[in-house]
């Protein structure tokens, strides 16, 4: 009786979070809609954190997903949009997917901007046809409140990763298994 009493709270949360953070978008989002999000996100997040200002401006393209929606009951997946920018101009867009398996419930939505420091990290995006996060260049994810100031001796990653603006309730955050796709807009 006790494990159908914590799965009903569990439940109720994930319901109340979903209702928090509201339906995801019904159709994709049009270039311009995009390219908005992105700059909005990119602002708060250098508003928060000195090292992704100082990221941002050594970077070879930073790739920003404004809005990603996650779900889960056993399954779980997630989806959404975001632009590549290169010297501040949107170079192309992208969505981001993932799926899983397992123990996990709830609903969330946050957005995630990768740094690419470096050419070849930045050229393995459009390179690999549909690049799998994981394989490939090395990431590391930078805690916003723990970031401290980075320097040119600090940066010595390829891709540096920010998760922000986390509503609803899910456990966990990863780009593990995500999967990084060019789309047309």
């Amino acid at each position: 009786m006790k494990g159908f009493h914590w799965t009903c709270i569990l439940l109720v949360a994930a319901f109340a979070a979903a209702a928090v953070m509201g339906p995801p978008p019904a159709a994709a989002e049009s270039a311009a809609e995009i390219d908005r999000g992105v700059k909005v996100a990119l602002e708060n997040l250098y508003a928060k954190s000195d090292s992704a200002k100082v990221m941002g401006d050594r970077a070879k393209g930073i790739l920003v997903f404004p809005g990603i929606y996650k779900a889960g009951f056993i399954v779980g997946g997630q989806y959404g949009e975001g632009a590549l920018l290169v010297k501040g101009k949107t170079a192309g867009y992208y969505n981001t997917v993932q799926g899983s398996f397992g123990l996990q419930i709830g609903a969330q939505k946050f957005g995630y901007a990768l740094f690419f420091m470096t050419d070849s990290a930045r050229e393995w995006l459009d390179k690999s046809d549909g690049w799998e996060v994981g394989v490939g260049p090395t990431i590391v994810v930078v805690d916003v409140g723990a970031s401290g100031a980075a320097t040119s001796t600090t940066l010595q990653s390829d891709i540096y990763a920010f998760f922000f603006n986390q509503e609803g309730l899910m456990a966990g955050l990863g780009l593990q298994g995500t999967k990084i796709t060019k789309i047309t807009k």
